[in-house]
């Protein structure tokens, strides 16, 4: 789907062609829509086939009179069992001389934020400034899932404390492969927009250079943030495995003191048992007696052991 959009008396409309200065947002298009791209605006086929590459890198290209910055953004995607999992996807952003694309190859919640007039001040015909508020949107939608994973394994923490189960360890190993993902993504994004800063990319005014180092502080932040709560989960899965691993050590001491015990009477009984003679008081009574006094003896120092 291609929609353009076009800052009118400071409010982002959409318009029925696109205008000089106009946004043109991509997402998810045909391939009809992706030779219109070509053919009609010029685009590098090299850049949209770019854009569209769900495993591509974050990285600035610069071909003739377009350039082609690839950033990598959160998404978040519901699983089985309500399960959450967090990865990133990349966006093309091309400038050109008349316009600025942006293209995904998914509904991304971060260009529906700036076409719902979420983030204010965007001025499309200052294409400079409109990627860059663009980047800073995406920072601050890392730092909000970042708060949102956070949340998420606080409350599975409270969970286990519960009841240890499959489940939540299954949904906590989930989150810890997120923050690798985004960990990863964002450093890319840091590297790129270092790139951006030195100027030679797009040009750079004063006011765009104070937004661009922002934007490299909440990326910063957003990597200290995502190493921290990895380092964290990392440090649950371990805790959670010992205690695993304790309560199995556990269960397995008490199904061997029960074997021991019942074991007592079975011996006893099977030497009264044999057809033997010469046994010392061959009586009922006596085998019982020394089984309950063998077995207690056993029990208390068992149970002394343990504590």
């Amino acid at each position: 789907m291609i929609t353009y959009y076009k800052t009118c008396t400071n409010a982002l409309t959409v318009t029925e062609e696109p205008q000089i200065g106009s946004w043109i947002s991509v997402v998810e298009p045909t391939q009809a829509e992706i030779e219109k791209l070509i053919a009609e605006f010029g685009l590098d086929t090299g850049f949209v086939k770019s854009s569209l590459d769900e495993e591509e890198s974050s990285r600035v290209e610069i071909e003739d009179d377009q350039t082609l910055i690839i950033v990598d953004t959160p998404y978040a995607e519901t699983q089985a069992e309500n399960t959450i999992l967090y990865y990133t996807l990349p966006i093309g952003i091309v400038i050109t001389d008349k316009y600025v694309f942006t293209i995904s190859s998914k509904e991304n919640p971060v260009l529906t934020d700036l076409a719902s007039g979420v983030v204010k001040g965007l001025q499309t015909n200052l294409k400079t400034r409109f990627v860059l508020q663009l980047l800073l949107r995406i920072t601050a939608r890392f730092l909000q899932c970042l708060k949102q994973i956070d949340k998420i394994s606080n409350a599975l923490e409270q969970q286990l404390h519960g009841s240890m189960q499959n489940r939540e360890l299954i949904q906590l190993l989930g989150l810890e492969k997120s923050l690798v993902y985004f960990t990863t993504s964002l450093k890319a994004d840091d590297v790129t927009l270092e790139k951006i800063l030195r100027g030679r990319v797009i040009k750079l005014y004063e006011e765009d250079q104070d937004l661009l180092e922002d934007v490299l502080i909440e990326v910063k932040q957003a990597i200290e943030m995502a190493n921290i709560y990895s380092g964290i989960l990392s440090g649950m899965m371990d805790a959670f495995a010992s205690v695993t691993s304790n309560n199995l050590n556990m269960v397995m001491w008490r199904l061997t003191t029960i074997t021991i015990i019942m074991a007592i009477p079975t011996m006893i009984y099977s030497f009264y048992g044999m057809n033997t003679t010469g046994l010392p008081v061959a009586h009922t009574w006596f085998p019982t007696m020394i089984s309950i006094i063998i077995t207690g003896v056993v029990a208390f120092f068992l149970l002394k052991k343990k504590k």
